[in-house]
């Protein structure tokens, strides 16, 4: 029992009769019990609440691994597709460069034409 031996327990028993006195002592002793014993069922009731089954880790490790490679394969999918309906657009930097430009230069002159169109109007409106 924690290495106390029957002399150290007299010892301490001793020493609670004279510090609390024959009166309290029991009820003392009592309530140490209580406490003890409601430890004891705390403590039996969170190992119970945390004993999981090996087959239970192993169910839920599968389940990931299956949703898991699902997604997998479905990203694998959608890259494939993509990269097998489109090619690259623009073979060099210039091309890209020379399209941005065709298509700012329009857009420029639309807006152009747009604002001479006002200007035009006979509505006089501005």
């Amino acid at each position: 029992m924690f290495g106390i031996g029957m002399p150290e327990l007299i010892v301490i028993m001793v020493i609670a009769l004279i510090v609390i006195g024959p009166s309290k002592l029991p009820d003392l002793a009592r309530a140490l019990g209580r406490g003890i014993a409601e430890f004891r069922k705390a403590t039996q009731e969170i190992k119970e609440s945390l004993e999981i089954d090996d087959e239970e880790l192993k169910e839920v490790k599968e389940d990931l691994v299956d949703s898991i490679s699902g997604l997998k394969e479905t990203i694998e999918k959608e890259v494939d597709l993509e990269s097998q309906s489109k090619g690259p657009k623009y073979k060099d930097y210039d091309e890209l460069l020379e399209d941005y430009r065709a298509k700012t230069s329009t857009s420029q002159e639309e807006e152009v034409k747009e604002a001479e169109e006002e200007e035009e109007s006979p509505d006089g409106k501005r």
